[in-house]
């Protein structure tokens, strides 16, 4: 395990992405905790987000596909 995916930027905030979201490259769309410390993830393309294959509190390794956007 490399670390766990969040959804949203803290508990019972509203997630980052939902299904049907457009989104900008470089936006952040979850967080991943590792070793004590956030990781913002960002969108590689702009688009929209038809998927997230990931559920929040989820544990995840490297290389793992999280959302896809289209």
């Amino acid at each position: 395990m490399v670390g766990t995916a969040y959804l949203e930027p803290e508990q019972g905030s509203a997630p980052f992405i939902e299904v049907g979201s457009r989104v900008a490259q470089g936006q952040t769309i979850l967080s991943i905790e590792a070793m004590k410390t956030m990781n913002h993830i960002p969108a590689s393309k702009a688009g929209t987000v038809t998927a997230i294959l990931v559920t929040n509190g989820q544990p995840v390794e490297f290389g793992e596909p999280l959302a896809i956007i289209e």
